[in-house]
């Protein structure tokens, strides 16, 4: 039975949990067991209330209703997806590829121009380290032009990526050179720092729901896709099934990064371990 305590706060039945992971996992493939219900209550309870609604059932039944689907479906995966990173998360991926892949793939393939993919981006750090890294590395090899796209399954996260706003403290991992190079600081809140426009220009940014039968991207179109800490909330079938869709994209010879959890053992896949969660396509 669903309860509202003196708080207001709205209480989820097990019914109403079962009903909404499993859309969840079947749209999205996103895995939600029993031990995120608390999640999803904290989550989910503004936006029940601010609907005028005191049940999870009648919130769901509007969610799936037709006017639910076209207003409320994204807000709601917004709200339940987790978006953690950093710049320069698992900084060895992208020394490796810089300082080894990229002069040997542009000298064996004889291209200059690379494209990229940025998938599961969440609120920009990840593509935002990639054009970084890139830009450090055309200071070397000028001939280098590149493109990059970033995709997320959640449109708040994008609209922050595109935006590029970002707190000090979130770059301070950064060398001061690199910070000087790209960020500029606001001047109406210190705290604030922003992405130049030069740069932020560089990225093109995509809705993708990684559970479709086909993504809006070219075929063998990219040298790198980047899929870091996003597989881990699938099971294995769904991981192995979007894994041979990268690999649909990928040129031969190009690269998958993925999160340093996140493995293909026992996976039939085209590919090939060069580094540690780095994986190279082969015929």
């Amino acid at each position: 039975m669903e309860s509202s305590c003196k708080y207001g706060f709205v209480k989820m039945d097990d019914e109403s949990f079962d009903r909404l992971s499993t859309f969840v996992t079947r749209e999205y493939g996103i895995k939600l067991p029993l031990s995120k219900k608390s999640m999803l209550e904290s989550r989910l309870n503004k936006k029940v209330k601010s609907l005028g609604l005191d049940s999870y059932k009648t919130f769901l039944d509007y969610l799936f209703s037709k006017e639910g689907m076209q207003a409320e479906v994204f807000n709601v995966i917004d709200l339940i997806t987790t978006n953690k990173t950093d710049f320069f998360r698992e900084a060895a991926h992208f020394q490796f590829l810089t300082q080894d892949f990229l002069p040997r793939y542009q000298q064996e393939h004889s291209c200059n121009n690379i494209n990229v993919w940025s998938a599961g981006c969440s609120t920009g750090e990840e593509p935002y380290t990639l054009v970084m890294a890139l830009e450090e590395y055309r200071k070397r090899h000028p001939e280098l032009t590149y493109s990059l796209l970033a995709s997320d399954i959640s449109v708040r996260v994008i609209q922050i990526a595109f935006q590029g706003i970002y707190t000090i403290d979130r770059i301070e991992n950064i060398p001061m050179e690199m910070r000087r190079a790209y960020f500029m600081r606001s001047k109406t809140d210190r705290r604030l720092v922003r992405v130049k426009p030069q740069y932020r220009n560089k990225i093109e940014y995509r809705r993708i729901n990684l559970m479709d039968d086909q993504y809006s991207v070219q075929r063998e179109n990219y040298d790198m896709i980047f899929c870091r800490n996003v597989l881990i909330y699938f099971d294995k079938q769904v991981q192995e099934r979007v894994l041979r869709k990268f690999c649909n994209h990928l040129r031969h010879g190009g690269l998958l990064f993925l999160g340093h959890s996140e493995s293909i053992m026992g996976m039939n896949l085209p590919l090939k371990q060069v580094r540690p969660t780095v994986y190279q396509t082969v015929v």
